[in-house]
């Protein structure tokens, strides 16, 4: 096979669901066969549960999957496409074999813990701390925003392992076991009624030293690569099948996915539902008003160049490129998309669109999607953040001015929660 050419993959992948795929198969140990042949994250490395195949030729494999209707690997959540991506990045051999694998078959479900209460835009000063203590280290402070917290089995955190150096630089990321009496989750209520994201709380818990990813006090050039992954520049595993064949398989991963995702029910409001632009204005009889159809076919081609800046990024890190301004970009166009698509329902639905409930448009939805869609120019990074992100890598802007460059941390003044004075 040449992993250039698609037909030949399209062959070989065909060949392989040929003979392997069992529909009655129980979802773990087909996922377990998924993740040990390389077609699960086709885009991977050879060594590590991957074909090593370019982003653009590892579509075909998802085709073929959905055309026998084969479930694919677990992709719900920050473990396939975050924390895996950062893992191939910069994980010990140690590490990839001990965690990819779980990943992917949805053993092990992981979340994010890189925002606090008083450090969000501003990340690198963040307050949560970490101490060695012999073979293991001790970490107290506070998450927040953190999706997933209270089924992950592990959590990508950012601490403070030295104060005394400039705040970028003395980071460090660990991977947390979050199933310890020094781990408290407590669910967050968000104006459209779900409870999606968490506050995490840890005091005293504890870290064992091969725990690290990357290096000691290197925590930020681990968090940069996460963030370009969050910021749309996914390449995490993208097989899968919309309409799953029927049997075992199909239904508990259904049932697996459905289970996570009843504490996500935010994300599918993030981008604003372009898909339901159309269908909701020939629906509601306002397709033919000339203003609904400028803005339905502005969603239309804002929605293009989205998914084109996403897939930019994507290509370009699967092609071994370090992280880079495309992910900003990326960002950029889904917020600004997310607040077309909310402008352009809230003028179909019409005064209908402040009812909430079952009294909404689609049971609600269309609200839920207006009060939700702000947050997509928060979470992730801000719009201005990306912004900057931009001004000074592309654009060779000069940096913002930081009242804090070169300052030691714990001369910096702050009213951040967890500061060593």
């Amino acid at each position: 096979m040449d992993p250039n050419v698609p037909e030949d993959v399209r062959r070989e992948v065909a060949a392989w669901l040929a003979e392997h795929f069992d529909p009655e198969l129980p979802v773990l140990g087909w996922r377990g066969l998924l993740a040990d042949s390389g077609w699960g994250a086709p885009a991977w490395p050879l060594d590590w549960y991957g074909r090593g195949l370019p982003a653009d030729v590892a579509g075909v494999v998802a085709e073929e999957f959905e055309r026998v209707g084969a479930v694919g690997p677990s992709t719900t959540g920050a473990g396939a496409w975050l924390v895996a991506p950062t893992i191939l990045v910069h994980g010990t051999d140690e590490q990839k074999r001990r965690h990819l694998r779980p990943i992917l078959t949805g053993e092990d479900k992981w979340c994010q813990l890189f925002s606090e209460p008083g450090n969000g835009s501003d990340l690198a000063g963040l307050t949560t701390r970490a101490e060695r203590d012999g073979d293991e280290w001790v970490v107290s402070g506070q998450k927040v925003w953190t999706t997933g917290a209270r089924f992950a089995r592990y959590g990508l955190l950012l601490a403070r392992t030295d104060w005394d150096v400039p705040k970028h630089r003395g980071i460090t990321c660990f991977v947390l076991p979050m199933g310890q009496p020094g781990v408290e989750v407590r669910p967050l209520r968000q104006m459209n009624g779900h409870a999606s994201f968490n506050e995490v709380f840890l005091d005293a818990a504890r870290v064992p030293a091969d725990h690290l990813l990357g290096d000691v006090h290197e925590g930020w050039t681990v968090a940069r690569t996460t963030l370009t992954f969050e910021r749309g520049a996914g390449a995490g595993p993208a097989i899968g099948a919309r309409r799953p064949k029927p049997g075992r398989t199909a239904t508990e991963a259904t049932e697996d996915a459905e289970e996570l995702a009843r504490s996500l029910r935010w994300y599918p409001q993030r981008a604003g539902r372009a898909d339901l632009v159309v269908p909701q204005a020939k629906a509601s009889g306002r397709a033919v008003d000339p203003v609904v159809r400028a803005a339905a076919a502005d969603v239309v081609a804002h929605e293009r160049m989205a998914r084109w800046n996403a897939e930019r990024a994507r290509v370009a890190l699967a092609g071994g490129r370090p992280p880079g301004p495309e992910g900003s970009l990326g960002k950029l166009a889904a917020s600004d998309l997310a607040r077309r698509c909310a402008s352009t329902h809230a003028e179909i639905a019409g005064a209908h669109g402040m009812l909430s409930g079952e009294d909404g448009p689609l049971g609600g939805l269309i609200p839920e999607i207006i009060v939700s869609v702000p947050g997509h120019s928060i979470a992730g990074g801000t719009d201005e953040i990306q912004r900057n992100i931009l001004a000074e890598r592309v654009l060779d802007l000069p940096r913002e001015h930081a009242v804090d460059e070169g300052v030691a941390f714990c001369e910096v003044r702050t009213n951040a929660p967890g500061r060593r004075t």
